[in-house]
């Protein structure tokens, strides 16, 4: 099956392009014809695909898909896990020309329905028997399973194949991509076969020799973050574990041993708490320390001979962190055992990509510059202003009026930010920075970050919009709190996370800083719409359940 090269590997000066006549496939197609032998993805710690295995199962199930009467431009939506079968249903669909609508498993049901009415899909997917009846309760006909999915992998190869697939151009459309909605309904962002590849391949060019490794990969293949490490590790050329989520990672590090991670800061929060069992609360501040010294010396240290480092498999030198702000703390402690954190920076509407620090030019507190092809500008009001060949043409169905494009060209991304010699710096979100009654800025992302640290904590929020002083809600995780109060018989866990307030209000100026703070019940959650799937706190929504808790804040 002859498929024309996406690129020439030389590379032009502004950065991987495309060919005008393939679509993202075409990496796969290419890999199994480059690289035969190569092993590719692996379903959970079994033993990787090659990568002419891999092609052959993919363009089975696109025969499968023609069979069942999928054309170019229907949209095929896909709900679960991380896996194998999710891998191979992606790629098959955009092989014929299909567009990929992925849900989060965590979806309410009202946020399936709106996503299955808004895209118009006729086709449907899911993982699990759970899964499909929240598709079919939400409006969809026939719902295939992931080990239907599977079972197709094995079966023959259509004659007309080939010509379907020649039929795909790069400017087609390849997903939608329903954004988190924490202010309203979600919005469907058009995804199209240029915008992943160049997003996926200028990553890969970005980060030198790091996709040339072993990897797994637990983000959500429904978020466009997974997506383009999808493509950037089978670009690259990465033996990828595909493991269904972080609970599965965490275990799961030291028999696979990875050089390579692409995590959410929430993951990696996860992880150093794991990890707080192997040695003592001196010992962890004291790796900051080091880890943070290392940094700004610019040194990308071995794994260290430790407890911590074997947990995280033995030879963990690099993780790509994005989806939100990182603590620098933690970024230090990852350093002190031989694992640099490579903060990124994107989001949906760019395919995720805009900004990656790299191995030898990485920079602490800032996000890195951005990939080749990318510029980069900061607004008169300090937003980020983004322009470059994977910037969406859109949104779809019910947001189609909305321009995320200004008549400039350039994609307006509603973050604050400062650009230092090429590097990009976060410094908060239009929509979240918080104006005190007395005039401060307030950006609440660091304070929220540092507090979620503590070992008690499960989550955080910064409220101060229009009030006299900064306050802020915490939730405890149910698990270790209980645990602690059997501990602790009598007594209060709020002297026990003061410490972690006061240690967060060391970021900032006394203005800035929580004055007060209250724990409040349960928990913010997906599942109690306190959330967005991809874990951002819907702040409005957090604001008007907990209204009583904030007034006895300020009646104080």
């Amino acid at each position: 099956m002859n498929i024309v090269p996406l690129v020439d590997r030389s590379m032009t000066g502004n950065g991987f392009e495309p060919a005008a006549n393939a679509s993202l496939y075409a990496i796969v197609a290419e890999a199994a014809q480059r690289n035969p032998e190569r092993h590719t993805l692996a379903a959970g710690e079994d033993m990787p695909l090659t990568c002419a295995e891999f092609d052959t199962r993919v363009r089975a199930v696109a025969s499968a898909l023609l069979d069942r009467g999928v054309a170019a431009g229907d949209r095929v939506v896909i709900l679960g896990r991380t896996s194998l079968e999710w891998a191979l249903l992606d790629c098959a669909a955009l092989a014929i020309g299909a567009v990929v609508v992925p849900v989060y498993p965590t979806s309410s049901a009202s946020q399936i329905e709106h996503i299955l009415r808004d895209s118009g899909s006729r086709f449907f997917a899911a993982e699990t028997g759970e899964d499909a009846e929240r598709l079919t309760a939400a409006g969809a006909a026939e719902v295939w399973s992931f080990g239907d999915i599977a079972g197709w992998a094995a079966g023959p190869l259509r004659a007309d194949l080939a010509a379907r697939v020649a039929q795909v151009t790069v400017d087609d459309l390849a997903m939608i991509v329903y954004t988190s909605g924490t202010t309203g309904l979600s919005k469907g962002c058009m995804i199209t076969h240029r915008n992943m590849y160049v997003s996926a391949a200028n990553t890969v060019r970005q980060t030198g020799a790091l996709f040339d490794g072993t990897t797994a990969l637990a983000l959500p293949l429904s978020h466009v973050f997974g997506q383009t490490m999808l493509f950037a590790c089978l670009f690259g050329g990465a033996r990828t574990h595909l493991l269904p989520g972080i609970p599965d990672l965490v275990p799961a590090l030291a028999r696979l041993r990875p050089t390579f991670l692409a995590l959410i800061p929430y993951a990696l929060e996860k992880i150093r708490k794991h990890c707080r069992s192997l040695l003592t609360e001196d010992a962890e501040r004291e790796a900051v320390v080091t880890g943070l010294l290392q940094l700004t010396g610019g040194e990308a240290v071995a794994p260290q001979d430790h407890p911590v480092a074997a947990a995280l498999g033995g030879r963990l030198r690099y993780v790509i962190s994005g989806g939100a702000s990182l603590d620098d703390s933690t970024a230090g402690f990852y350093a002190a055992f031989g694992t640099v954190i490579l903060n990124c920076y994107g989001l949906t509407e760019a395919a995720t990509a805009v900004t990656v620090s790299a191995p030898e030019t990485n920079r602490v507190g800032t996000v890195g510059k951005p990939i080749p092809g990318t510029a980069v500008a900061i607004a008169g009001d300090g937003e980020v202003l983004v322009s470059g060949p994977h910037v969406s043409p859109g949104y779809w169905g019910a947001a189609e009026a909305q321009r995320p494009v200004d008549e400039a060209g350039w994609l307006h991304t509603g973050d604050v930010g400062e650009l230092d010699d090429g590097y990009l710096r976060i410094t908060g979100r239009k929509k979240e920075i918080l104006v005190t009654s007395g005039g401060k800025n307030v950006a609440p992302a660091p304070l929220e970050d540092r507090v979620r640290l503590h070992p008690l904590v499960s989550n955080c929020m910064v409220v101060g919009e229009g009030r006299a002083f900064v306050t802020a809600l915490v939730t405890l995780d149910a698990e270790r709190a209980a645990a602690w109060r059997l501990d602790h018989p009598g007594a209060d866990p709020a002297a026990e996370i003061r410490a972690s307030v006061e240690d967060a209000n060391s970021l900032v100026s006394r203005a800035e800083s929580i004055r007060e703070f209250r724990i409040v019940a349960g928990d913010f959650t997906v599942a109690n719409g306190l959330l967005t799937s991809s874990l951002k706190l819907r702040r409005a929504a957090i604001a008007e359940v907990y209204s009583a808790d904030i007034d006895q804040l300020y009646r104080r």
